[in-house]
């Protein structure tokens, strides 16, 4: 194949490195693959010839990331690159790290550890494209496939059997089916790996053009391992006229619909995880699914908490999943006390939910629910512009105030700050603060 890498110069000035001091070095992995997609590659990883103690004599400024497996990060003008000693790896107790690697100086050997032929690929200017495993078919043909024996490849690494879904959804393949049945039966090797890696594999898939990729995780049995709520979800069928799909599959499609945004994709995952638990049905037999939201506001608490999210990220995720029901008309009064409710910097990821949601349901009322949405973007758009009280920190008066009127008790100056914002939030134009200290009476 007549194919040309295009190399930052940085990753061209090791390869040379290298090359003049009687190694060899190739440009290898996902860099090469993309390359030969049309992609743009972030990392430019390197293999070499080279022991990592040969590697490090060569450059002047080296980390050791990982040695004991061969790899060492060489700076060149502050760009970092991975430069790994071609290896054999040992077995793989853990079915996430070998417990040991033994250097050899056949690139073949080095390539038939990596996972999929898509990423088996090498390439340097002087010998051009390697591709020992008819990776290049698998690319023209969509395909995912293991290198060599599947069931093996996923023995020693079982996060490798999301990452072949996850590259599914990013590239948009199928999986070579010898490949395909490996990760059903492989499966269980999941429940082995760590939360942070399952979350970060998940959240690909999520942020891909095809979120609805984690369909196939269920078909396949992966999310009894990873995200056992998903397969409730999917199995829940909604049975009234305002959805045509599955609470699962409702949820992935409106996931496809929002921005590619962690906090707005995962929180629309979950926002109807509580429906299985709450379904109920009226006596002609359509399906209800009343307080969901607070319920499926508790199961994402719970799921983000086990797949390790920062704090923050599960406390936000949690209050838009629980308001993310709110119906409100777009008017000035109404907007404002929602932002009230759920924070200024919020609200502009609510009409975001709530227009993916609605985009995910059926067309009974979908044209209304989306035009109230654009609505209520309007008026707030519009409030903002003239930067109303939206938190009792906007306004105008505070503890201190109170105290100096001769208020003493905490409690008492609570109850009056709070009767004086929800006033405020209907009469914004009087969040002065000689207005509001000459009617104290009234908020007492």
């Amino acid at each position: 194949m007549d194919f040309e890498m295009d190399i930052p110069r940085e990753a061209r000035f090791i390869l040379e490195t290298l090359e003049h001091a009687g190694y060899e070095a190739y440009l290898v992995g996902g860099c090469v693959r993309d390359a030969l997609l049309g992609r743009k590659a972030n990392d430019f990883d390197i293999t070499t010839s080279a022991l990592p103690g040969q590697v490090k004599e060569l450059f002047w400024r080296t980390f050791d990331t990982g040695i004991k497996h061969g790899t060492v990060t060489v700076l060149v003008n502050d760009k970092p690159f991975e430069v790994t000693t071609y290896r054999i790896d040992g077995t793989y107790r853990d079915n996430r790290h070998p417990d040991g690697v033994t250097f050899t100086s056949s690139l073949e050997e080095d390539l038939k550890r990596r996972d999929f032929t898509v990423n088996a690929f090498a390439y340097n200017p002087k010998t051009g494209l390697v591709d020992y495993f008819d990776g290049l078919r698998d690319l023209r043909e969509k395909r995912i496939r293991a290198v060599g024996n599947p069931e093996r490849r996923f023995e020693e690494d079982a996060l490798r059997i999301l990452r072949a879904v996850r590259f599914c959804a990013q590239l948009g393949f199928a999986l070579d089916e010898e490949t395909r049945a490996a990760c059903g039966k492989e499966a269980f090797r999941l429940a082995n790996v760590s939360a942070e890696r399952i979350r970060d594999e998940l959240e690909k898939m999520l942020l891909s053009p095809d979120p609805e990729i984690l369909i196939l995780c269920h078909d396949l049995g992966l999310t009894t391992y990873i995200l056992p709520e998903l397969d409730t979800m999917l199995e829940t069928k909604q049975e009234n006229p305002y959805h045509f799909l599955d609470v699962g599959r409702h949820s992935l499609l409106a996931v496809k619909n929002a921005p590619m945004d962690p906090l707005l994709r995962w929180s629309l995952l979950l926002h109807d995880s509580g429906k299985p638990v709450v379904k109920s049905f009226d006596e002609k037999g359509i399906a209800h699914f009343y307080r969901h939201e607070e319920k499926s506001a508790r199961i994402a608490q719970k799921v983000l908490q086990r797949l390790r999210l920062p704090k923050k990220f599960v406390s936000k995720a949690a209050l838009l999943i629980l308001r993310h029901g709110d119906v409100f008309p777009p008017t000035e009064k109404s907007v404002r006390r929602e932002i009230a409710k759920i924070g200024v910097e919020n609200f502009p990821l609510l009409l975001e939910i709530q227009k993916a949601d609605s985009s995910a349901q059926s067309e009974l009322a979908r044209k209304d629910h989306l035009e109230r949405i654009e609505k209520v973007r309007q008026v707030f758009e519009e409030i903002q512009k003239k930067d109303k009280c939206f938190s009792l920190k906007d306004l105008a008066v505070n503890g201190d105030d109170l105290i100096a009127m001769g208020i003493p008790s905490g409690r008492e100056i609570g109850k009056i700050l709070d009767a004086m914002f929800k006033y405020v939030l209907d009469h914004p134009e009087e969040n002065k603060k000689d207005i509001l200290l000459s009617e104290l009476d009234s908020f007492r």
